[in-house]
């Protein structure tokens, strides 16, 4: 799994945003901090994922090897 391309897009115009993804026991989890002192907030209607970051707002589709999307303090997370 990869990051999706609106996330990938916002990191390569914003160095603020940074993306990680780690593979352990064979799942995948993917990391978006938006930077210091910016509140994420995450919404899903259906398939799509609505992340509002400070003054940004970006949305994506959820794909099905999705198994978990949350936000803690601040930061997203995808798991597949």
């Amino acid at each position: 799994m990869e990051a999706p391309s609106t996330l990938q897009s916002a990191a390569a115009e914003d160095e603020d945003i940074a993306i990680t993804r780690r593979d352990v026991d064979g799942q995948t989890v993917i990391v978006v901090d938006f930077g210091e002192q910016v509140d994420a907030k995450l919404d899903v209607v259906g398939d799509t994922a609505i992340v509002v970051a400070g003054d940004r707002q970006f949305e994506f589709e959820v794909t099905d090897e999705v198994t978990d999307l949350s936000v803690n303090d601040g930061m997203l997370t995808l798991r597949s």
